[in-house]
């Protein structure tokens, strides 16, 4: 790419806002120029409006410290200046909605990490390796919209991540009943142990809105586009518990499956580290060479291990094995602020990119 597209990120201040800024640090095609965020911290420079809640483990870029943050709800002045935007703001889903509408309006195209518009019919919530011509939606949603080049992407949930990628590499044997339970890290509701000590040595069993999340967007992920709309798939059933445990980063998920047609484990393990996707194909700077990797030991994977394999983007599985009720069961590992959320986007931004959605204006 001869010059580097020119970001926005709404929402910069808050954890999945600082894992934007954190991995468009050098991006071969991106350069983060603008950052907004709410009137609170609207006229500050970045460093002084995120201050001392820095959350990531590298050291905040040089080059957006003195960026001066614009509110966010100013949507002409941030539309002004970028090609495109991240969406990681922490508003009502309603407010998301219209906020991230109203910038697509202004043909700025939105790629977000919030649930608000997961299930809009014709906006595209797509995993790149698993669904990308769910993307071919956009051209319905840009005529309800009456925009040009404005539309919105979303990405799905960071709780499916450890086992939905599993069960689309199992298509073929038709997996028609699923149970799942996830093991939620403190990061995917914005925190570390300093904001959240009494998760220290704690587990609570509720993460709002999670379970229905879990069980239905997977659903959509394998849905067909039908008249200008996303419709989701019928099966598998998924049956879903999400506990939120000590864990800083990293979902994990134990997974018991049912087939139609039963496969070996050794064909499961094969479907496992072959699949992969039109990222791997096109070899998006993003994109995981491996998207899932198998591991033999009994006591992977784990979080401390195996949260960073292929820089975060990939995803681990382990412990497949025959079930005494279900045909198989298996855990699953995936890093839920980068694969499950800012750079699940920016994987999802690239491909847009190298289809030509999104580009300079």
């Amino acid at each position: 790419m001869e010059k580097k597209l020119r970001v926005g990120i709404l929402g910069a201040t808050g954890m999945v806002g600082q894992r934007f800024i954190s991995l468009l640090e050098n991006h071969p095609w991106y350069e983060v120029v603008t950052v907004a965020a709410s009137a609170r911290s609207a006229g500050k420079t970045y460093e002084e409006a995120v201050g001392e809640n820095w959350k990531m483990d590298t050291p905040m870029p040089e080059e957006v410290k003195k960026l001066v943050v614009k509110n966010v709800t100013q949507v002409d002045e941030v539309a002004a200046d970028v090609d495109f935007v991240f969406s990681a703001v922490n508003m009502s889903k309603d407010e998301i909605k219209a906020v991230e509408e109203e910038y697509a309006r202004a043909e700025v195209p939105v790629v977000s990490n919030n649930s608000a518009h997961r299930w809009t019919p014709d906006v595209p919530m797509v995993v790149p390796e698993i669904n990308p011509e769910h993307f071919d939606v956009i051209e319905f949603q840009k005529k309800r919209l009456g925009t040009k080049r404005g539309f919105i992407a979303v990405k799905p949930n960071c709780s499916i991540q450890s086992y939905a990628p599993v069960l689309t590499a199992w298509k073929e044997f038709e997996p028609y009943e699923v149970v799942a339970t996830t093991y939620q890290a403190i990061s995917g509701a914005g925190k570390t142990f300093k904001d959240w000590p009494e998760m220290v040595g704690n587990i609570i069993p509720y993460i709002g809105g999670e379970e229905e999340k879990s069980e239905q967007e997977p659903l959509r992920i394998w849905g067909k586009i039908e008249d200008g709309v996303i419709v989701k798939a019928e099966e598998p059933v998924i049956t879903c518990q999400c506990i939120r445990v000590p864990v800083l980063n990293g979902h994990t998920a134990a997974v018991f499956v049912k087939f139609r047609k039963k496969p070996s484990k050794e064909q499961l393990i094969e479907k496992i580290r072959s699949f992969k996707g039109i990222p791997q194909e096109l070899n998006l700077p993003s994109a995981p060479k491996q998207f899932m990797q198998y591991l033999e030991e009994d006591n992977r994977p784990q979080v401390t291990e195996d949260v960073d394999y292929e820089k975060g983007m990939g995803v681990s599985v382990g412990r497949l094995r025959e079930d005494t009720v279900y045909d198989y069961k298996f855990v699953g590992l995936s890093h839920n602020t980068v694969r499950g959320a800012a750079g699940g986007a920016v994987l999802c931004a690239e491909l847009l990119t190298a289809k030509g959605y999104i580009e300079a204006k």
